[in-house]
């Protein structure tokens, strides 16, 4: 579905959407998204995501086993469905990443949006309507909330790039990889993800 296109920063009196603005529409859409379906604000914009097709579900079903059998931190846990706060180029942005790893207890509370500080990992798997955000916004995002590492399956593309060390807005070190390959995960998670399951 298309974004809402709504302005960060109107000048003032010129009768444009706020920041606080922003933020109320956000809500309001969030709020009436059927079932299944999600909502996001990435940089200022509202995006409408329907549910995921059963191949998208299988990729991402496939990382958390592996996140699950391979890394040797016991305290870490899989997320999906969390809600997420990353900042925009201004004000804040609201996501939510197909799987998240984190410690145990990290979104032990009753909030919608979390605070991403003890995130160790996301992981976005691309549709045909979510793939240009996630190649671009969402990796300005995530290296601005300080996300060690963003692993993205491009389906679209034949491949899976972990982009490792966020640095302002972008990450310092990306590799790309042929889906079907080992994929080195660099520290925090510091395992070889194979691909050749997907």
């Amino acid at each position: 579905m298309a974004a809402l296109p709504v302005p960060e920063q109107p000048p003032v009196g010129s009768g444009r959407l706020d920041a606080r603005d922003i933020e109320e529409a956000f809500t309001q859409v969030s709020a009436a998204v059927p079932k299944g379906w999600r909502a996001e604000l990435i940089e200022g914009e509202i995006h409408v995501t329907p549910p995921a097709n059963g191949e998208h579900e299988e990729y991402v079903s496939e990382v958390s086993r592996q996140v699950t059998l391979r890394q040797l931190r016991p305290e870490l846990r899989n997320y999906g469905g969390i809600g997420l706060n990353v900042p925009g180029a201004s004000g804040t942005g609201h996501v939510v990443p197909d799987l998240v790893v984190a410690p145990k207890g990290t979104f032990d509370n009753k909030e919608e949006w979390h605070d991403p500080a003890a995130v160790l990992m996301v992981v976005e798997v691309t549709s045909d309507s979510t793939a240009g955000r996630d190649r671009v916004q969402k990796i300005r995002g995530y290296a601005r909330a300080a996300i060690p590492v963003y692993l993205l399956i491009d389906r679209e593309a034949g491949q899976v790039t972990v982009c490792a060390a966020p640095e302002g807005d972008d990450y310092a070190t990306k590799a790309s990889y042929k889906l079907g390959r080992q994929v080195p995960l660099p520290e925090p998670l510091g395992f070889t993800l194979d691909t050749a399951e997907f």
